[in-house]
């Protein structure tokens, strides 16, 4: 089990705020930045910039099967770079909007990313129908778009099941949809409030929803992070919540939620998931509280450690044996010196979680 307080090891930054990583090998890091995408070596805390989007880069993961890694961003593309000169090799404009999320199937065949933009379709301000398919598969190694999923926009939030064979994606509304990678086909659905919040204060408007999906080791349950509900879009104090559902059951069932007194308020928007030690870290904003980042077990749901890092965390990784958790993102946008420069807002940090 992690320690309830981790120590932190390395502590470094990057020119802008960090907005996913991924493993490209123990040791070094794939960074997605507001400024482009970069190879980060931890033991010498150092990054070098490798490749950019026209807007900011929302998600990044290694390809190693076919010797690539790949990024997409806020202007709907996916792009590919070989793994050993880091030279683009192929982009694909896979939507009409942002890429909220993309994942990359544990087998390394698929591509799944997911867009949407929250438009009012009614007086009641129910989301408009897609203008575009709202998740997309594509094969990892030629671009070929495979599958073309409805869902309703927008979708925040995209995640394959261990054995590569689902794929499962949630939205604003909190409506969560599972199919075949395969086949498209549909194998479950279903919606829960709790993420969901109705603006009754300075904006009248739906906000928040499913910002990250992960399933469980077994790929019996999926995990899903946000935040509870609010009534003023500005606050930000919603309850810093996961929820943990049974989607196989014939009907989908809430199995487990943030414990009463475990969490504070904040928009939780990553999720990781360590399976030899039986535990998953949710973290993201802090609003209210002392946690960040909680660490929880995944048999009881229990709260087991947490980390108080004073800035917005984006994304959480774990070392292959377990022993170390990565956590990077934000620290606010400091404003430019008396010569325009403005200074690293990155971070980037290394727990002993040992």
């Amino acid at each position: 089990m992690p320690p309830a307080s981790p120590n932190r090891l390395t502590d470094f930054k990057l020119p802008t705020a960090v907005l996913a990583a991924a493993w490209l090998g123990e040791g070094e890091l794939l960074a997605g930045c507001m400024d482009g995408v970069y190879r980060v070596d931890l033991a010498a805390a150092s990054h070098r910039k490798i490749g950019s989007h026209a807007s900011y880069v929302s998600s990044v993961a290694a390809v190693p099967r076919h010797g690539q890694y790949l990024s997409a961003g806020y202007d709907g593309r996916l792009q590919w770079y070989d793994l050993a000169s880091d030279q683009p090799t192929r982009s694909l404009d896979l939507h009409r909007f942002w890429s909220w999320d993309m994942a990359v199937s544990p087998d390394q065949s698929l591509v799944a990313s997911v867009t949407g933009q929250y438009l009012a379709g009614g007086y009641k301000y129910e989301p408009a129908p897609e203008r575009e398919p709202s998740v997309r598969v594509v094969a990892a190694d030629t671009g070929e778009i495979l599958l073309s999923l409805p869902h309703v926009p927008s979708v925040q939030a995209v995640a394959f099941s261990h054995d590569s064979q689902f794929v499962a994606a949630g939205n604003l509304m909190g409506e969560v949809r599972i199919w075949n990678a395969r086949t498209g086909e549909q194998v479950a659905g279903w919606t829960t409030p709790d993420f969901t919040s109705w603006g009754i204060i300075k904006s009248h408007c739906y906000l928040g929803g499913i910002f990250a999906l992960r399933f469980t080791p077994d790929d019996s349950g999926l995990l899903m992070c946000g935040m509870g509900p609010m009534h003023d879009p500005m606050a930000g104090n919603g309850r810093q919540l996961w929820q943990r559902w049974d989607w196989r059951a014939d009907a989908a069932a809430k199995i487990d939620e943030t414990h009463e007194g475990e969490s504070g308020e904040g928009l939780m928007e990553a999720l990781a998931v360590e399976p030899q030690a039986g535990f998953f870290a949710m973290g993201g904003r802090l609003r209210g509280g002392n946690l960040n980042v909680g660490l929880y077990g995944l048999a009881d749901g229990g709260k087991l450690g947490s980390v108080k890092s004073g800035y917005r965390v984006t994304e959480i990784l774990f070392s292959t044996d377990g022993s170390r958790m990565i956590l990077v993102g934000g620290q606010g946008q400091p404003d430019q010196d008396a010569e325009g420069r403005i200074a690293d807002f990155g971070r980037v940090e290394v727990y002993d979680i040992a």
